[in-house]
Parts: structure tokens; C-alpha cells; sequence
């Protein structure tokens, strides 16, 4: 029995009381409040379950074979926890009494291939019009910048869009967190790594980006642009990484604009908003 299969046994025995929730394929997030208080999101809706711990000292037990397996520590003086199941999930954890109510703890679970074009018609997001002009976005090589509110499917939409990228093109898939799985077999995925408690072995996205210019992509696909790494991607496109795709949390089409115009202005390159406008437009 290798190491991952004794993770995945060891997660499963202490996971039990939520396990078949972590097996339903309709449901995308699993939310602890408490260890007798757990709901789960389908659909984009909140629903609350009948599972629950025997007590928060089970949940806690849980939560710690997770950190001694992934090389993390949690506890009092390190009370938040990032780490991934041996599924794919992400499991996000934070301890009382930065958590007044118990132990809280929120899984979002990895679902492989995501959803297609043809699915989000199946599903009235979309109409085979925008269909048919968003996949010939991709294949004239235009930038294409996704924007929504949260939970508004703004991944999923991502993840559908890259059907259209051609099998001979190489991809490189930036993340802050793992969720999208390309067809094509020429693609590279970066993840953002957090810092250890002293603070040592972080990677941010703006480094994974500049690592990403020298690997010769014919696409970077961005999960999120949430910060400096905006204006990084911004100059990118405008320089030959034509194609290039990305999300960003906006409401409107315009304030998306105006998003990636601040998150530019965050980077520690110092630019005038004029310019930052001039290279988003």
C-alpha cells in the first residue's frame, strides 16, 4: 500500500460521517459550521444535511490526520489549514476561537472534466448564438475575460470555453486553487502554494505567471486575477500571449474594465491610472 492509498483509507475512516456526501456527484461544496451543523451546496443552493460528528473532538481528529499527512500544522498558534483530499478536494479549516462557533471547515470538491458548452445550453445559461460566437473567440485568438459575482459559475464558464483551444496548442493553467481540468493533452498546471508557518515556501501567482512566459505557452489560462498579477497579464496579451483567458469578480461587463484597471495598479510597478486604462482597453 503506497502512501496515497493510506491517505485515502485514513481520510475515508475519519471523514465517515460526511462521506457520502463527498461521493454525491451533485454536490460542489461541503460547509462544517459546527461538528452537528453541516450543509452542502447543489445546484448554487444551500441546503442543510442530517449528518453530523459524534462531537467537535471527532471533527478535530479529522482535521489533524489531514494536516499530519499533508506536512501542515494546525492548532492554536497555526489556526488555519489549506490543503487537498486525495480526490482532488480542497478542504479550508479554521479553529476556534478564530472560529467562535466550533470548529469550522469547507470542502470544495474536485469535479474532473466540468461542465461542457452543450451543458450550459442544456441548461439555459446559454444560447447557441453566444455559443457559437464565444468559440470562435477562442479560435481567432482573442482575449477573453470572464467576469461575475460569486458562485455566478464564472470556472465552470472557463472551463467550457477551453474546449474550443485546438489539441496542437500548449496550455499553461495558472490557479490560486485547483478546479479546472483541460481535454487537451499538451497542458501544464501551476497552483499557488501557501507559506508554511514561518513563513517559508510560498509561490503566488504573479511568480507562477512570470514562470509561465518562459515555458513556451501558446495559451496561459488564469483561474482569477485577484491582485498585481492583472497588470502582468494585461501587458502579456498586449505582447504576443494573444488568446489568453481569464475570470475576474465583477458584476457588470464594464466594472470588469474598471477591476482589471485597479488590480493593474496593485502591482508593485507604479503606473498611472491613464495608463493602466489605455493598456486595458
Amino acid at each position: 500500500m503506497n502512501r496515497s492509498s493510506v491517505f485515502e483509507a485514513s481520510t475515508r475512516y475519519f471523514l465517515a460521517p460526511i462521506q457520502s456526501l463527498l461521493e454525491d456527484p451533485s454536490v460542489t461544496e461541503v460547509m462544517i459550521n459546527r461538528f452537528d451543523q453541516i450543509y452542502v451546496e447543489r445546484g448554487g443552493k444551500l441546503y442543510p444535511t442530517e449528518c453530523r460528528f459524534a462531537d467537535e473532538d471527532s471533527l478535530l481528529s479529522a482535521i489533524t490526520n489531514v494536516a499530519q499527512w499533508v506536512g501542515r500544522d494546525i492548532g492554536p498558534e497555526q489556526p488555519i489549514l489549506d490543503a487537498r483530499l486525495p480526490d482532488g478536494s480542497r478542504v479550508n479549516v479554521v479553529l476556534p476561537p478564530s472560529s467562535r462557533g466550533g470548529v469550522c471547515v469547507t470542502i470544495r470538491r474536485f469535479t474532473p472534466g466540468g461542465l461542457s458548452m452543450r451543458d450550459l445550453i442544456n441548461f439555459g445559461s446559454l444560447t447557441e448564438e453566444a455559443k457559437e460566437f464565444l468559440e470562435l473567440c477562442v479560435h481567432m485568438r482573442k482575449n477573453v475575460v470572464v467576469s461575475g459575482g460569486t458562485g455566478t459559475g464564472k470556472t465552470s464558464l472557463l472551463g467550457a470555453l477551453s474546449e474550443a483551444i485546438p489539441d496542437s496548442e500548449r496550455i499553461v493553467v495558472i490557479e490560486d486553487t485547483s478546479e479546472l481540468m483541460f481535454r487537451q493533452p499538451h497542458t501544464v498546471y501551476l497552483e499557488v502554494q501557501r507559506p508554511d508557518e514561518y513563513g517559508r515556501g510560498g509561490v503566488t501567482i504573479r511568480q507562477l505567471f512570470t514562470a509561465s512566459l518562459r515555458m513556451r505557452p501558446d495559451r496561459i489560462v488564469v483561474g482569477e486575477v485577484r491582485g498585481g498579477e492583472a497588470l502582468d497579464m494585461v501587458q502579456s496579451m498586449l505582447s504576443g500571449h494573444s488568446g489568453s483567458l481569464t475570470t475576474v469578480h465583477a458584476s457588470q461587463p464594464r466594472d470588469a474594465m474598471v477591476r482589471l484597471e485597479t488590480l493593474s495598479l496593485m502591482s508593485d510597478v507604479e503606473i498611472p491610472m491613464t495608463v493602466a486604462r489605455a493598456q486595458v482597453a
